[in-house]
């Protein structure tokens, strides 16, 4: 009898169900009320549907197993209910704008009851209809919903506001596909509210907000959109509105004459804030790393020298100030980040290796002065001629990579003289037939000083320390006993005792007191000399660069630049094989990327000329040829 009993079954659950949608018909106007009535008809079905399939458990177990195309009484329930509620479109399509309507009051800031909507959309996935009657209306109504809002929330609000709003929208809709929503909607519904409050107002936001969050360092605002533009494939526009960006700033920055004195640590303030929002905002994007430096290279080269000259001035200063002010690893910092700086400035002709190989000269000179060092350690002079208690270290440098330094005499102590001539035993005898020459003002020492408030280690230069190892043997001392005793060149005398009388750290006192030192000033050894820390840099005291330095720094630049120069006629003669002279001083103008003059010019061309690279035409000596 099972097939009887099935077929009355079903009919007797069929008049129910359609009898219990119909009653829906016409019911209240109140969307919420009406929903709770198709929820209490839903929730009737299933508990008569689990009660009919507990007691007809062995119809269920035998006859439906065995019977093919016969549903179990569960699946005829669902099925039956989906056949009558697509015969009374009305509580349908009245149950999905309702569903609508109350996730729409949701997204308004009203509170709804999530239960009533987590159920009903349970029901729209067991009838299989959740897909095609709910979740497509749901996307479109989401769509119009998001448009409107964004294109209401970009003109009202600022752009930090704006993307927070947009991140604690998105949030909102991840929670709503947790709470109630089936968990395929996720994906395509993240990508409706992205689409219409992100990805159609890119250009706006990056206009209205970019250079704002930027020139106030705004690093969580910038992660917030770095973040968001993620999402939605954007952050080429915003790689796009960085290098915009540095460069307008950047350009303000370079092309200021009259801010010239601080461009370059306008420009190290600048990079520094890149960097930090490089790091914390941009999660070191590597194609936004490269962006920060193809624009940099971009704004130091935009002057053409100038960038470089001040560059290399600030170095210069740094330098010569040694750690005034600052610590050791201060300005190793500082000197790092401007050699950042340097390593943009263009170099990018053929420079032929003659431009650099005084520089690979000058990194062999120091590995080898490593070398000599150890080997002057381990060898029999040191061991049986050194006192024990004092150091020396020696970098032999070789004439012609390092620049020139004018000699400069001083009678060093006896203890000095002993290590030099040691170590020029030893390197003579490992290096036959060399000559070797002390630069005096290059040398620095380190002093151990007993004050009556304690020991200290002096940092100090070659003279300096020549100068204070007279008060070994001396309480005062006038400035011609000094002079006398040490040989240094008078100017470079009074600087020294300047910078040990005079300056910041005064380990010696001046008689009378006064920021210059006179023929008649006397020296004596400050004994109450306190500092807090036990080492102690003594700095010298720098000279101005003169017009004449400046002049002969400007020449040397360009007797370094004379290969790119000669590069760059080859290389347009051997294009051309002909040209005038009028034509190649246009075309060079053009290539060359550094400002000379004509005469200059010519000057190389007539060495080419000599060095049989060229020849003038016998025709016509204003062309020239090219000599394969």
């Amino acid at each position: 009898m099972g097939g009887s009993l099935y077929q009355r079954i079903e009919k007797e659950c069929e008049a129910r169900i359609s009898a219990a949608l119909r009653s829906l018909v016409g019911q209240s106007p109140d969307l919420v009320v009406f929903l709770s009535l198709v929820e209490k008809c839903w929730q009737d079905l299933c508990d008569q549907m689990l009660m009919i399939r507990g007691i007809a458990l062995y119809l269920d177990r035998t006859y439906v197993k065995q019977t093919p195309n016969v549903r179990s009484l569960w699946d005829m329930g669902l099925q039956l209910f989906c056949k009558h509620l697509s015969l009374a479109p009305e509580v349908e399509h009245k149950t999905v704008t309702g569903l609508l309507r109350m996730i729409e009051s949701e997204r308004l800031g009203e509170a709804v009851d999530r239960t009533l909507l987590n159920h009903l959309l349970k029901m729209f996935t067991a009838l299989g209809i959740y897909s095609e009657s709910f979740e497509k209306p749901f996307l479109e109504r989401t769509s119009e919903f998001y448009a409107a809002e964004g294109m209401k929330y970009m003109q009202q609000s600022d752009v930090p506001d704006y993307l927070k709003h947009v991140e604690m929208r998105l949030n909102e809709e991840n929670e709503r596909c947790l709470l109630y929503l089936d968990a395929l909607t996720r994906k395509p519904l993240i990508a409706t509210a992205e689409r219409q409050l992100l990805e159609r107002h890119i250009p706006a936001i990056l206009d209205k907000g970019f250079m704002m969050l930027m020139d106030g360092h705004r690093i969580e605002d910038l992660q917030r959109m770095y973040s968001l533009f993620s999402r939605v494939n954007a952050l080429e526009s915003l790689r796009q509105a960085l290098s915009s960006y540095i460069r307008r700033t950047g350009q303000s920055i370079v092309m200021d004459e009259e801010k010239d004195k601080d461009m370059v640590s306008s420009l190290l303030e600048f990079k520094a804030s890149l960097d930090s929002i490089l790091e914390e905002s941009f999660s070191k994007n590597e194609a936004f790393c490269n962006t920060i430096k193809d624009s940099f290279e971009h704004l130091i080269n935009l002057r053409q020298n100038r960038p470089a000259e001040l560059i290399a001035k600030f170095l210069d200063e740094k330098l010569r100030a040694g750690n005034k002010g600052t610590s050791e690893e201060e300005l190793e910092g500082t000197l790092d980040k401007v050699l950042v700086l340097f390593r943009f400035i263009q170099l990018k002709t053929e420079c032929g290796s003659q431009f650099t190989n005084k520089l690979e000269g000058m990194f062999k000179d120091i590995e080898l002065s490593k070398e000599i060092n150890e080997s002057f350690k381990q060898s029999s002079q040191a061991r049986t001629k050194l006192r024990s208690g004092i150091e020396m270290s020696v970098h032999v440098l070789t004439t012609g990579y390092w620049p020139t330094y004018p000699p400069m005499d001083v009678r060093l102590p006896h203890e000095l003289n002993v290590y030099q001539d040691i170590f020029k035993e030893f390197y003579l005898s490992k290096y036959s037939g060399r000559r070797l020459m002390w630069q005096n003002s290059l040398g620095h020492c380190v002093l151990k000083a007993d004050f009556s408030k304690g020991k200290k280690e002096l940092a100090v230069s070659l003279f300096q320390t020549v100068v204070l190892m007279l008060f070994n043997d001396a309480q005062k001392l006038s400035f011609q006993d000094i002079k006398d005793s040490t040989g240094i060149e008078d100017k470079e005398l009074r600087r020294t005792l300047q910078s040990l009388a005079c300056g910041k750290v005064r380990v010696l006192q001046k008689l009378p007191k006064g920021r210059d030192v006179e023929d008649d000033d006397s020296f004596i050894f400050n004994e109450g000399f306190t500092a807090p820390l036990y080492r102690i840099k003594v700095n010298a005291i720098q000279m101005k660069e003169t017009v004449e330095e400046n002049t002969s720094t400007t020449e040397r630049v360009f007797q370094d630049r004379q290969y790119q120069v000669d590069a760059a006629i080859v290389r347009i003669m051997k294009t051309r094989k002909v040209l005038s002279h009028t034509l190649l001083i246009t075309e060079l103008f053009e290539q060359l990327k550094f400002p000379i003059k004509p005469a200059d010019l010519k000057k190389r061309i007539e060495s080419l000329i000599d060095r049989e690279y060229l020849e003038r035409d016998k025709n016509n000596p204003q062309i020239y040829n090219y000599l394969a």
